[in-house]
């Protein structure tokens, strides 16, 4: 099979979607299929060995901008502007891109949304002119649903089957302002119905997102995340104090002021009191301020010496990271479509302990690799943390089964296979 799969770049920090979809494309090679992952916006951030390198960026960050903000950048020929495309001057500006919030982006994402009817409309044809010059595909998978807009021109231009992967895309457009959000739910609404699948990542957020789409679930497909499991060998446990950890993007929505809150009622505790905290992730410059708050805390409360911070890690240092973590825990207080992050954790063993919503029911219930608890309570967290610290067999008895899970149903080659089986369906 002859894949297009079509992922953003999400600047200077590490992405989920991008995680998933370079390892999806790897493992896809892999099993004899050819695939093409094709960046937009920027160049992809990753911490494995990217699988668009050699490919060109369509719908550059810069091209994008100015054609949003000005008219004649949209009657320009495409020799006058393509250089703005250069993955090295887009590579320069990704840094910035971090920055960026939902807020900020209401118009523009209208019209990405509106696809051939919005501004970037020269930016598509220069991609379907790609695509058409390439080798036959069987298929194009779209990274995320914000690029619905694509869909339209794609199917009718190539007479290929468009499928749409779900990836937490509600949250973003909920923080919209007021005056875009309802017109962005609407053309969504519209354009969701061109599309021939929707692969979601969790039963969870399939349901959510086939009722605010409103689109046949007939359309909707499961396919739970997966993880390249190379170098999560089993180690042994570590030695010391015992160590919470979270690992996931350093700001409030995924719930490390929440943690960190249940750290300091556990370090009260008697039977908790010498626990280590090691924080973990991406840290974009919007994530700054609440860990430099969190940090002044630290100080205030005696505990700098016991508290650990390491941002932006690579993936071995991330691996190493989370074999020295007795408890995992990243408490996000949003609707999470999926969490590659608990995957991890108990890819290396660790049992969890995450809020009983979202997605993460359906993990931990799948696994048997953590317990739940209330969401958005630290004191209720801290329960359940304790519980496990002061349980070290059923510590142990949870990571063993959440380790075991994971090879077993959560791998990148058992995603792959799933993924594979739904564009079957289209041929």
């Amino acid at each position: 099979m002859n894949i297009l799969q079509i992922t953003p770049g999400a600047g200077d920090m590490y992405c989920g979607a991008c995680l998933r979809d370079n390892a999806l494309v790897k493992a896809f090679r892999q099993q004899g299929h050819t695939a093409t992952l094709l960046p937009l916006y920027l160049p992809l951030t990753l911490d494995e060995p990217d699988q668009s390198r050699g490919t060109p960026i369509f719908f550059g960050g810069f091209n994008v901008y100015l054609e949003q903000r000005f008219s004649l950048f949209r009657r320009l020929p495409p020799g006058l502007t393509r250089w703005l495309d250069s993955p090295r001057l887009l590579g320069w500006v990704r840094r910035f891109a971090a920055r960026t919030r939902p807020e900020e982006v209401g118009e523009l994402t209208i019209s990405m949304l509106r696809g051939e009817e919005g501004k970037q409309a020269v930016e598509l044809d220069r991609l379907l002119d790609w695509v058409q010059g390439q080798p036959g595909y069987d298929v194009i998978n779209l990274s995320n649903v914000l690029l619905i807009g694509l869909v339209r021109r794609l199917r009718n231009e190539t007479k290929l089957p468009v499928v749409v992967t779900l990836q937490g895309e509600d949250t973003f457009l909920d923080q919209l302002p007021p005056e875009n959000r309802e017109e962005a739910w609407n053309v969504l609404g519209e354009r969701a119905r061109e599309a021939d699948r929707f692969i979601a990542p969790s039963a969870y957020y399939g349901r959510r997102m086939q009722e605010r789409m409103a689109v046949e679930s007939e359309k909707i497909r499961v396919v739970p995340n997966g993880i390249n499991l190379e170098g999560f060998e089993l180690s042994p446990a570590p030695y010391g104090p015992p160590v919470l950890g979270f690992f996931a993007r350093m700001c409030s929505e995924k719930g490390l002021d929440v943690l960190f809150e249940s750290f300091l009622l556990l370090r009260r505790r008697e039977s908790t009191r010498n626990l280590r905290l090691k924080i973990g992730g991406s840290c974009g410059p919007a994530d700054e301020p609440l860990v430099t708050r969190l940090q002044d805390r630290c100080r205030r409360e005696g505990l700098a010496g016991e508290v650990e911070w390491s941002p932006n890690l690579s993936r071995s240092d991330k691996i190493g990271f989370l074999r020295q973590l007795t408890i995992y825990s990243v408490p996000a207080l949003y609707g999470e479509s999926f969490g590659l992050y608990v995957l991890e954790a108990m890819a290396a063993g660790v049992p969890v302990v995450q809020p009983r919503h979202a997605a993460f029911t359906e993990i931990v219930e799948d696994t048997g690799g953590g317990i739940l608890c209330e969401p958005g309570d630290p004191a209720a967290l801290a329960d359940g943390i304790e519980s496990l610290l002061t349980d070290p067999e059923q510590a142990r008895q949870l990571g063993t089964q959440g380790r075991q899970a994971v090879q077993k149903k959560y791998s990148v080659e058992a995603m792959a296979d799933r993924v594979l089986g739904v564009y079957r369906e289209l041929g």
